[in-house]
C-alpha cells in the first residue's frame, strides 16, 4: 500500500515536469517624492495588468508574472540602485519612467544583456536599433511628441505658423530639454518664435515664468512638465487669464492630477498621446472583476480608467506581448532577457491583437524592427473638460515629422555611436 501511494505520488510529480520560473517584470516605482502623483497610477496599472494575467489567464504562456517593485523616489542614483538589485532575480526588461535613470541605465543594459523600454522618454535617438540594441522607445518619443504638437497647430491655423510664437515652459532637467532642438529646427521649418522657459525641479515657482509669458503674449504655450510642475503651470496661466484651449502639454503633463487642482479654470486644456484615454474598453471589465474586487489591486482601485494608470497598463501589456513573441520564436515559455530583446524586436501589434486584449483602438498599430526601435511616432491629442471631468481625445493618432526627427536621431545616435566605438549592427 505504501509502496504503491510512493509510485502515485512520483508519478504525478513527474506528469506534472518540474517547476516552471516565474516570468519577472521589475518596477522601478516612486510611490514617495515630489513626482509620487505621477509614479502611483502608472504603477498600479503597471502591476494590476500583470495581475489580470495571473488571475484571468494563467500568466504569460502559462507562465506566472512576477512584478518586483523597487522604490526610486525618482532619483537617479537610488534607480540605478535598483537595477542593480534586481538584475539579478530574472528581471526580463527594465521600465523605469524616469529620463535620468535611463540615460544612467542604457550603457548598463547593454552589457548585461537586458532589455529597456522607455516608452514615450528617455534617450530619444535611442529610436535607432543599430545604434542602441537594448533599448526600445515604441510606439513613440519625446520628438515626436513636439512635431505633433506642432502638426496640430499646423491644422488648427490653416497650415500655416509664421510670425507666431510659441511658448515652450519646461522641466529644467535632461527630460525637459529634449524636446528643444526638435522644436527649434521646426520653428526653422515653419517660421515660427521659439521662447524657451526653463523650470527649476520641482516646479513650485513660476511666477516670474508666467510674467513673461504675459509679456512675451505667445500665442501658444506648450509644456514640458511633470509632477506638481503641471498644476502651478496650469493655475498660473489661469492668473494670467491666458486661454487655455492655447495651452498644450506633452503626454506627461496631461492628466488628472494636473488639472483638477485649478478646477473649471482648467477647462479646454489639452495635452498630445500616444494612447487612448478613458476606461470604455472591454480590459477594464476584466481588470474590475479579476483585480479590483477580487482585492488583488495594487492600490485602492480608484486610478482605473485615469490617464497614467492607462499609461501603466498599456506598457505592461506591451511588455507581456513582447514576451508572448519571445516565447514563440525561441519554442519555450521559460525566456530569458536576451529571448525578450527578440521578442521586443519582433513585436507587432496589430488592431486585431488590440481587440483580442479587450483594447480595441486604445493606441496606435506598430510593429518594431532592428533599425526601428521606436515605432512610427503617431501622435494624438487630448482635451480636458473640467464639467466631466473627463479627456477625450480629439484627434487620430498622425504621424509626426520624419525628415525633421529621422535627421536629429541619426546625428545624435551616430555621436553615441562614435564616441562608445559602436558598429551599426543591422547591416
Amino acid at each position: 500500500m505504501k509502496k504503491t501511494l510512493t509510485t502515485l505520488v512520483l508519478g504525478t510529480a513527474m506528469a506534472a515536469g518540474p517547476a516552471m520560473a516565474d516570468l519577472v517584470f521589475p518596477d522601478l516605482s516612486y510611490r514617495t517624492g515630489p513626482y509620487a502623483a505621477g509614479g502611483i497610477p502608472f504603477s498600479d496599472g503597471y502591476n494590476d495588468y500583470f495581475t489580470l494575467l495571473n488571475e484571468r489567464d494563467g500568466g504569460i504562456g502559462g507562465v506566472t508574472a512576477k512584478v518586483i517593485e523597487c522604490e526610486t523616489g525618482y532619483n537617479t542614483e537610488k534607480g540605478v540602485e535598483c537595477y542593480e538589485s534586481t538584475k539579478g532575480q530574472g528581471a526580463l526588461v527594465y521600465q523605469p519612467l524616469s529620463t535620468g535613470i535611463t540615460y544612467q541605465l542604457i550603457p548598463k543594459v547593454t552589457a548585461d544583456n537586458i532589455p529597456l523600454h522607455t516608452m514615450g522618454y528617455g534617450r530619444t535617438s535611442a529610436a535607432n536599433g543599430e545604434v542602441f540594441s537594448h533599448v526600445f522607445n515604441y510606439p513613440a518619443n519625446y520628438w515626436n511628441g513636439a512635431s505633433g504638437v506642432i502638426n496640430y497647430l499646423l491644422e488648427e491655423n490653416g497650415g500655416d505658423l509664421k510670425g507666431k510664437k510659441i511658448a515652450l515652459i519646461y522641466h529644467n532637467s535632461a527630460y525637459g530639454k529634449e524636446p528643444i532642438r526638435t522644436l527649434e529646427e521646426l520653428s526653422e521649418k515653419h517660421g515660427f518664435e521659439l521662447v524657451a522657459l526653463p523650470v527649476d525641479h520641482p516646479g513650485q515657482e513660476q511666477k516670474s515664468q508666467w510674467l513673461q509669458i504675459r509679456r512675451e503674449r505667445p500665442d501658444t504655450v506648450v509644456m514640458w512638465g511633470w509632477g506638481v510642475m503641471n498644476q502651478v503651470a496650469i493655475q498660473e496661466a489661469a492668473n494670467i487669464r491666458f486661454p487655455m484651449e492655447n495651452f498644450i502639454g506633452v503626454w506627461w503633463s496631461g492628466a488628472e492630477h494636473d488639472v483638477m487642482p485649478a478646477g473649471a479654470k482648467a477647462d479646454g486644456y489639452k495635452a498630445v498621446t500616444f494612447h487612448n484615454v478613458g476606461r470604455d474598453f472591454p480590459v477594464f471589465d476584466d481588470i474590475q472583476k479579476y483585480v479590483v474586487d477580487a482585492g488583488k489591486a495594487a492600490g485602492a482601485g480608484d486610478q482605473v480608467g485615469n490617464v497614467l494608470y492607462n499609461r501603466g497598463m498599456y506598457a505592461a501589456m506591451l511588455a507581456a506581448e513582447a514576451a508572448k513573441t519571445a516565447q514563440e520564436i525561441h519554442g519555450t515559455k521559460e525566456i530569458t532577457a536576451a529571448m525578450m530583446r527578440d521578442g521586443m524586436e519582433a513585436l507587432v501589434i496589430d488592431e486585431a491583437k488590440m481587440e483580442s486584449l479587450g483594447m480595441p483602438n486604445f493606441g496606435p498599430t506598430f510593429s518594431v524592427s532592428c533599425d526601428n526601435h521606436g515605432g512610427p511616432g503617431l501622435v494624438g491629442v487630448t482635451q480636458w473638460d473640467a464639467e466631466s471631468k473627463t479627456w477625450s481625445l480629439i484627434s487620430d493618432f498622425k504621424p509626426s515629422d520624419t525628415e525633421v526627427i529621422g535627421k536629429l536621431v541619426e546625428e545624435d545616435s551616430g555621436a553615441y555611436a562614435a564616441e562608445n566605438k559602436i558598429e551599426p549592427r543591422c547591416n
